[in-house]
């Protein structure tokens, strides 16, 4: 993928002009011109779900969670149909937060997920190393305050042990049971505080640990509360007297962030651990709807031997809407909604065990569609044209396009993607012509993989033997029928490619497939 470079020409489009009077005022006064003022910087609100897929919005489609709030944000947005995450959460969120493809930061998968030995994998690392500079950190320089609430997932629960170890790794990384609070006080010293938010650009921290669930109590999933329903268990949540919900609470948190900081520009970084297991109904009234409901025979939503499971998840989805409507009614109530940009999205595909989408292959943790392509919105009135776009975009655009929007034109670091400001007035041939890469190199769902994404076309080559696939996702999004036979000479195209990217950037193999270089 190209380096992100600024564009200079959107930038322009999305910076805020003096208002006229003040321009003419210093044009009399013979005071400082346009161009050399400061502009307004809009306020950034980045709220991220975690395993919701594709199909489980309203806005793509379903007819069995409702989402209201979002259909309606939707349709005055730029809504992204092709916009992809990695196939588990730590990847997905290590690459967002900084930018940069996973062989650069060592984050292949859930650590704790891995199968196989250390000649079948690299063994991924969990604790994001401070030479990776995440997003909070450059705008914290231009002046933004920052709040993180909810999942954080890029700090393992022993970092200083883990820091120490050589890599790559022998053996998988652990972490303690639901229940082990051991870690605590050890997470809560200056040593380890620096991998958490207030170590990296953020002025504080709702909820945020290694943990990638937030089921900490003993019994995990088990238990009554499920860290969803309060009291919870999160020893980064300090408890309030009217706690409920573990969604409301992070969103109420937000608000009184926002509330606090409304002069601005501030940064709310919600990454909700809904819908991640474990499914907790929201409440009785709202499961019987959805028990009630009629399911969906188009995608498999609500209906066979899982409809409990669904109907309870459904309950979460819409837990999850009605807060988004309650930060988007904030920003309306208070005059903040015309300079605050609102980016949704989910970081990886529905758990298949909780959802379903029959339109698409795979779930959660595979590389296929259902695995990797989310939910996705930008909201910015009167600066983001609403429509939807087929344009394949993916996380490591969101790092640069935080950069664009904020007017920040001098960060050094390494970065993966393009700013999605191309996209925001039209189509972008940056986007329909690029190629998009993952390398998975540690086992979940399946086999060590590199995937090359080029066009309507996706080329995945299985590390461990080499084999190939090839699919035509315009087509065929199910994935069903696989190319390389038919088309030989796209195959070859496609995986010259894909091992050129691999050697100009020096990605690691697993030792099993050392003979693909």
């Amino acid at each position: 993928m190209k380096k992100y470079l600024m564009n200079q020409s959107i930038l322009k489009k999305i910076i805020f002009r003096l208002p006229l009077a003040l321009f003419l005022s210093s044009v009399i006064m013979g005071g400082v011109s346009c161009s050399k003022s400061s502009p307004i910087k809009p306020n950034i609100v980045f709220i991220l779900a975690d395993d919701l897929g594709y199909a489980d919005v309203g806005f793509n489609g379903s007819k069995y969670y409702e989402t209201p709030a979002l259909d309606n944000l939707a349709k005055h947005s730029l809504v992204m149909d092709q916009s992809y995450m990695y196939p588990t959460c730590s990847p997905s969120r290590t690459a967002l937060f900084t930018g940069k493809q996973s062989f650069r930061t060592g984050v292949y998968t859930v650590p704790v997920l891995e199968k196989g030995n250390d000649q079948e994998n690299i063994f991924s690392r969990w604790t994001v190393e401070k030479k990776h500079q995440i997003y909070a950190e450059p705008l914290a320089k231009a002046g933004y305050k920052s709040i993180h609430l909810g999942k954080w997932h890029i700090v393992g629960p022993y970092p200083e042990e883990e820091l120490k170890k050589t890599f790559p790794l022998t053996e998988k990384l652990t972490q303690p049971d639901p229940g082990d609070y051991s870690w605590v006080a050890k997470h809560k010293t200056d040593e380890i505080m620096q991998y958490y938010p207030e170590g990296r650009g953020f002025v504080k921290n709702v909820g945020g640990t290694f943990r990638g669930d937030p089921a900490f109590e003993e019994g995990g999933y088990k238990s009554h509360t499920g860290g969803y329903r309060a009291p919870f268990s999160n020893p980064f949540i300090e408890a309030k007297a009217d706690d409920e919900w573990l969604t409301d609470r992070l969103t109420s948190d937000a608000i009184e962030f926002m509330d606090q900081n409304k002069k601005g520009p501030f940064f709310v970084n919600l990454h909700y651990y809904a819908v991640h297991r474990p499914i907790k109904n929201r409440s009785p009234k709202l499961y019987e709807k959805y028990m009630n409901k009629e399911g969906d025979t188009i995608t498999g939503q609500g209906i066979g031997k899982r409809k409990e499971t669904m109907a309870g998840y459904a309950t979460m989805v819409e837990s999850v809407d009605q807060n988004v409507q309650r930060i988007v009614d904030y920003l309306d109530e208070n005059g903040l909604r015309e300079n605050t940009i609102i980016i949704f999205s989910s970081d990886n595909g529905y758990n298949g065990g909780q959802s379903s989408n029959d339109l698409m292959r795979g779930s959660k943790g595979y590389i296929y569609e259902g695995g990797i392509r989310v939910p996705s919105l930008i909201n910015w009135p009167g600066k983001v044209l609403a429509r939807r776009t087929s344009e394949p975009v993916t996380l490591l655009d969101y790092f640069p396009t935080l950069l664009s929007v904020a007017g920040i034109t001098d960060y050094k670091g390494q970065l993966d993607g393009n700013s999605m400001t191309d996209l925001f007035e039209g189509d972008s041939e940056l986007f329909a012509e690029r190629p998009l890469f993952w390398h998975l190199a540690s086992i979940n769902k399946h086999g060590t993989c590199s995937v090359i994404r080029k066009k309507q076309y996706k080329l995945i080559q299985f590390l461990a033997t080499g084999n190939l696939e090839l699919y035509n996702l315009q087509s065929d999004p199910k994935e069903s029928n696989n190319l390389i036979t038919e088309n030989p000479e796209l195959t070859k195209e496609l995986l010259d490619e894909l091992v050129v990217w691999r050697k100009a950037n020096h990605v690691p193999l697993p030792p099993n497939a050392s003979m693909l270089y």
